[in-house]
Parts: structure tokens; C-alpha cells; sequence
């Protein structure tokens, strides 16, 4: 292993001979509120250590696949000098329950070139439509005294996993590792190596590697492992993660983003995947957030792509009857995930041009079978969980479920067909994803083809120039 600062002084190098490259600037904000109302409020500006590694080519967002938007605007012109889209913790739980009862504040930020004069930052959320709507304007100097100069204190824990190329037209992509003690690092590592692997023997992804920069980092926790509440155990890991985030048993999470953004400015990052390490089955993605997965569960292979399906390309769960900790909308709208739809207008098939020849919308498929089967499997799924059995009997669930998914598939004779097949994003009726099967919908390996061409949209934004 080459534990070595050679990734960090690689950034550092490639900044200082690129004039034109800016610094990192990021604006720490606290996002408070419930469900009927939400605030936000300044915690501090930061110019982070290292040179910008986005893709100043494309400065305005193109996907626009998260629910909330931010754009840095200069304030004489209202010209729009960055803008991305991402969703956020704060963004899921105030669909949750517990949004009706209490109010929250969760720690948030946003990272984008840093200016050399005033400008505004200004906050959008989804409102009715789907269209973005103005909920926050802030006014910002950054030659405030206060503005915070973040050194590059784990500069020397970083490791190259692997090198595509300059960061100013790669994807950058931090494996962050909690709960790993330090006579754990070399087997963080190792495992790093592996989840790499694994994620560029997955199309698109695949076909892309070039397009990537994999960097790995894992300060030294005092105990091994992360904290699972449900069954009473905590740890004061490094990066915060979780299990039982949202009172989900599985939703893996951290709380403690400023702690994750102090380590993750050591090195190069446009996006960030935990590995916790925990061999209990669970995991998270959240879209321009981070992605977290076990890394120790015989499911990681396909946690760790899943989750960063959500993160990287803002793809929608596919699936619909596992219990969740979110309430559903009353009224069905059309979905801004690229992945599922609410099938409003058949005639304009979101998917159209990817749709094979002459498939009926909806597109059929063994749904009452698959339903019967999925309920009475959750059903010992959650049964099992409540009685603590050893996570090698679950695992055992696991592949006899999908073993028996995965032939009623073959058997229905619709594996390949790109359609409309209804039951998705967390819907049994009303919502339709684009192939009867895709990793987003059951633990499979492979996304389906409108999942890889919004995945494609991602890494092309990240990578060309225009």
C-alpha cells in the first residue's frame, strides 16, 4: 500500500501550475425547521486547502436532478456564475413522520470556485410543478475577516486508489472509511481497492474509468465499528455513521457533516462514498450528499453501487415494498428522478427514445406474483431483524429472495424490454420504472439502460469541455 501524500501533492502541483484554477470555496449553513416550514441559517464561510477540482467548462447545472438548487449570482449583473443541484438530510426528513411532531436543524453545506468579489448565494427548492422556487439569498464578502482558512490537516492519510488524471476534468471520487482503527487501515484499504474494482466492472462505469480519480482516506477511530442504536451500540467514529438513521434499521447515515467536510478537504472530491465497518447489511445515497455501505457485509458489492447510484446520478429506488421511513404524497406528480415516472403523458414516455419498438405502456410483468412473494419476505425479513439473527441467516434471506426474483423475471420473458413497469420509488401503483428489473430495483448487478444514461449525463458534465 502506498500510504503517502503523493495524491495531495499531485493536486497541489497541478494548482500551481494552473493559474486560472480558483481555490475551493464552501459555505457551512444550518437548515432547520419541519414540515411545514424550514429556515436556514449561516454557520461560516470556508476557502477550503486545495485548488477547485470541478469542471469550470460546464460552471450551470444540466441535470438538475436533486431538490434543491443553489447558484452563485454576482449581485450588480445577476449574472449566475455556478450552479448545482443536490438533495440533502434535511430534504428526506421533513417527508418523514417525525417532521409533523418536532422541529430539526441539520448541518449542510455547499462547495463551488471561490469568488474574488460579493456575490449571493441563493437558494432554491422544488415547489409546485417540480420548478425551483427562491427560498434563501445570502450576500457574502469574501474578504470577511471571518472567513475560515481550512489547512490540510490529514493531507498525509490520503492514498491514490486510482489515478485518471487531472481533477479539473475527472471525476473525483473519495472513499471515505469510519471505523476503522489504525491497525485497521491496511484491511480500509484493501477494501477501498476492492469496492473500486467492483464499481468499474459495473457499466457505464465500466467504460468510463478513465473519466474517474479514485482517492481513499480513513482516520484512525478509537474503536472499531460504527454506532447501531437499535441494538444498543454506539461509537464516536470519526465521520459519525450511523445505522437506524430515520428509525430505518438499515438507512446508514452520518449527522456529522462538518466533522466529514474538515476530513474530506485534505483531498481532491467531487463525491463521497462511507464504507463503514460493520458487517451488518445497510447503507444510504443521498443525491450530491454522499453514499455510505457496509463494507463488511456479504452485500457490499452490491450496497456500494446502489447507494452511489442515488449520490452520483440522483436515481430514484425502484423498488416499493420494503417499509420506509417516509410518507408518501397524496397527490401522484411527475417524479424528477430520471428513472421513474407517474406515466401522465404515454405519448411523450420520459424514456421514449430508449423504449424498444413497439412495447404496450404500461408494460406487463409478473407483478401479483412478485407482491406476493415480496410481502410475506419482508415480513420475515423484519421478523428476523427484531429477533437479532446472526447477519450470516440474513444474508442466506437475502440470496434465496432474490433467487426467487430473479427467475421470475427470466420466466416472464420481459428481462431486456425497456417500457413502463408499474411500481417504483417507494409506490406500488401509480409510478413505473423503465425495465422489469435494475440494480436500483432488486440486488442485482446491473443498471438498466435509462439508469446508465443518466449515470453517462453525470460523468459527462464532470468531464467535458465545452
Amino acid at each position: 500500500m502506498k500510504k503517502i501524500a503523493f495524491a495531495v501533492f499531485f493536486s497541489m502541483l497541478w494548482a500551481s501550475t494552473n493559474a486560472a484554477t480558483p481555490g475551493t470555496m464552501r459555505v457551512d449553513y444550518f437548515h432547520s425547521g419541519n414540515n411545514e416550514t424550514e429556515m436556514f441559517s449561516l454557520d461560516q464561510v470556508v476557502i477550503e486547502p486545495l485548488a477547485w477540482t470541478g469542471n469550470m467548462a460546464q460552471p450551470h447545472d444540466k441535470t438538475s436532478r436533486g431538490k434543491y438548487l443553489f447558484e452563485i449570482v454576482d449581485p450588480e449583473s445577476g449574472a449566475i456564475a455556478w450552479s448545482r443541484s443536490f438533495s440533502s438530510i434535511y430534504g428526506e426528513w421533513e417527508t418523514t413522520g417525525e417532521s409533523k411532531q418536532i422541529n430539526r436543524s441539520f448541518h449542510e453545506s455547499v462547495r463551488f470556485p471561490a469568488q474574488d468579489s460579493v456575490f449571493e448565494m441563493v437558494m432554491k427548492k422544488r415547489g409546485s410543478g417540480n420548478a425551483f422556487e427562491e427560498v434563501w439569498r445570502i450576500e457574502l464578502d469574501p474578504a470577511d475577516v471571518l472567513v475560515h482558512r481550512e489547512s490540510a490537516m490529514y493531507a498525509d492519510q490520503v492514498v491514490a486508489i486510482h489515478e485518471g488524471g487531472d481533477p479539473a476534468n475527472k471525476v473525483d471520487l473519495l472513499l471515505m472509511g469510519d471505523g476503522y482503527t489504525a491497525e485497521e487501515h491496511e484491511s480500509f484499504i484493501a477494501k477501498a481497492r476492492e469496492m473500486t474494482e467492483i464499481l468499474f466492472a459495473t457499466s457505464p462505469f465500466r467504460e468510463r474509468k478513465d473519466d474517474f480519480n479514485v482517492w481513499a482516506i480513513a482516520p484512525p477511530a478509537a474503536q472499531s465499528g460504527v454506532s447501531r442504536p437499535s441494538t444498543g451500540i454506539f461509537r464516536d467514529s470519526p465521520i459519525g455513521s450511523t445505522y437506524d438513521s430515520f428509525r430505518s434499521e438499515r438507512y446508514i447515515l452520518t449527522f456529522d457533516n462538518k466533522s466529514m467536510r474538515r476530513i474530506a478537504s485534505s483531498t481532491p472530491y467531487d463525491f463521497i462514498e462511507i464504507l463503514t465497518n460493520s458487517e451488518v447489511y445497510g447503507g444510504g445515497g443521498i443525491y450530491g450528499l454522499f453514499s455510505t455501505a457496509a463494507a463488511n457485509s456479504d452485500w457490499a458489492p452490491y450496497l456500494f453501487v446502489h447507494e452511489f447510484g442515488h449520490h452520483f446520478a440522483g436515481l430514484a429506488d425502484e423498488y416499493y415494498t420494503s417499509s420506509i421511513a417516509y410518507e408518501l404524497p397524496d397527490v401522484i406528480t411527475e417524479p424528477y428522478e430520471p428513472n421513474i415516472t407517474a406515466l401522465l403523458d404515454p405519448e411523450n414516455l420520459k424514456w421514449k427514445h430508449l423504449a424498444t419498438p413497439y412495447t404496450p405502456l404500461p408494460s406487463s410483468w409478473p407483478k401479483a406474483a412478485y407482491e406476493e412473494h415480496s410481502m410475506a419476505y419482508q415480513k420475515k425479513r423484519t421478523a428476523m431483524r427484531t429477533e437479532n439473527v446472526p447477519e450470516a441467516k440474513m444474508n442466506a434471506l437475502f440470496q434465496a429472495n432474490q433467487d426467487v426474483v430473479e427467475s421470475m423475471f427470466e420466466e416472464s420473458g420481459q428481462n431486456g424490454i425497456v417500457g413502463a413497469f408499474e411500481g417504483g420509488g417507494y409506490m406500488a401503483k401509480g409510478i413505473y420504472r423503465s425495465q422489469q428489473n435494475c440494480i436500483m430495483f432488486t440486488r442485482t448487478t446491473d443498471f438498466c439502460a435509462v439508469c446508465s444514461e443518466a449515470v453517462e449525463k453525470v460523468i459527462d458534465e464532470y468531464t467535458l469541455q465545452e
